[in-house]
């Protein structure tokens, strides 16, 4: 699997993205979805990643800083085709 920094251009990660954002508003309250869209995770105090095992895209995270010390992992989505196959337990 190999992990990039990303820069939120490619259009699988957008699609992922809006997958994630119309599960997050399908299956929770409107006031527990923190899902974060495009625009904001393109903010300058997030890093986003893309995983991919070869071609297909595996999933992704943000690192969001909170302040000089802490941070929070946000937007994160396996996608469909990788759930149940371990791609969240795969060695980096």
């Amino acid at each position: 699997m190999q992990i990039k920094l990303d820069d939120l251009s490619g259009g699988e990660v957008i699609t992922l993205l809006r997958e994630h954002l119309a599960d997050m508003y399908a299956t929770s309250p409107p006031e527990s979805v923190h899902a974060l869209d495009v625009d904001a995770l393109k903010a300058s105090n997030i890093c986003f990643f893309s995983a991919w095992q070869g071609n297909g895209l595996a999933g992704c995270v943000a690192i969001k800083a909170l302040d000089s010390q802490l941070a929070e992992l946000t937007s994160m989505r396996t996608a469909a085709a990788f759930r149940g196959e371990g791609a969240a337990n795969m060695p980096c």
